[in-house]
This record gives structure tokens, sequence and C-alpha cells, in this order.
């Protein structure tokens, strides 16, 4: 509860007041009591149970803002491994059929993704010195070029890759 300022005023200036419960000054200096911890998520616990538990093969489509053209990506992570609150991870990424060697950080506090393509020629809409950044993970994540005249793209990868099976047909 705030506490409204004290103010010396002249006698002369002062406002009758009549008060029916008598003036505590204790409640002026109440001390503010805090139960439990501020914060209780623990980033390093999430890192290293991020680094067992994560998917090591993720599937989805990278769709270039300049062209429209949509790809299928495959993402297998050989290396998943966990430094403090960070994640770093190797691998390697299909994009088309350009495969590339990846390395990246996720960040487990923030679930900010930052995912470096190491090839010197990619696909269309891609280029050398550019990376995959998620704010939300392996979810979305969108093109970061390195030149401004490269719009960039969008990268969506879902975890467990399912092969389609075939239809099922009856004998009759």
């Amino acid at each position: 509860m705030p506490v409204p300022p004290v103010v010396d005023l002249p006698v002369e200036s002062a406002v009758p007041f009549e008060s029916q419960l008598p003036f505590d000054s204790s409640r002026l200096a109440m001390p503010v009591m805090l139960e439990g911890n501020v914060e209780s998520f623990d980033p390093v616990a999430r890192a290293s149970d991020l680094a067992v538990t994560m998917p090591r093969q993720w599937c989805g489509h990278y769709k270039s803002f300049p062209n429209g053209m949509d790809q299928e990506v495959l993402l297998n992570l050989s290396s998943v491994q966990a430094y403090g609150q960070m994640v770093a991870l190797r691998g390697e990424m299909t994009i088309g059929t350009i495969k590339t060697p990846v390395q990246g950080n996720l960040n487990a506090k923030s679930d900010q993704l930052d995912l470096i393509p190491l090839a010197d020629s990619l696909t269309d809409g891609l280029e050398s010195g550019g990376e995959f950044l998620g704010l939300q993970g392996f979810d979305l994540s969108g093109w970061e070029a390195p030149r401004l005249t490269n719009p960039g793209g969008r990268l969506t990868l879902t975890s467990g890759c399912v092969s389609e099976a075939l239809p099922i047909r009856g004998l009759w």
C-alpha cells in the first residue's frame, strides 16, 4: 500500500481533521516480506534435460520470401550438449537437395535458437553467412540473411519425422 509523503504545513494553513482512529506511525515503515523464491525456474537444469530428451530428427519446410519457393527440410542432430543454460547443437541439414553441416545454440531460458548452415553454397534464397533465428525454439524460425537486400524466409520444423503410411485398402 503506498504511503503518502509527509509535508510540514504552517499552523495557520492547517485544515481541521477529525479522525475516529488514532494515528499509527508503525504503518509508515512497514517492511515488505517476500515468501519463497522470486524465480523458481532453473535454466541450467532445463538445458541438461533438453540435451538428453531433445529429439534428434526434425522435419519441415523452408519457404523463401522473394520467390515463394517451398522446400522440404530434414535436420539430423548428431551432437546435443548442455553448457550452462545454453544447449550446443551440431548436425546436418538437408534443404531441398542441398546438404549442409549446421551448428547452433538453443537458450534454455528464452527458447531462442540460432542455427547456422556452414556450406559455402546453399539453395535459392539462402546464402552463406546467414542464420536461422527462432524465437520459439524449433517451432518457427526465420532466415536472417547476411545482406539487407535479401528479405529471408521462414523455416517451420516439427520433431519426429513421420513417413506417410500407405492407405489400407479392403480386399472386397
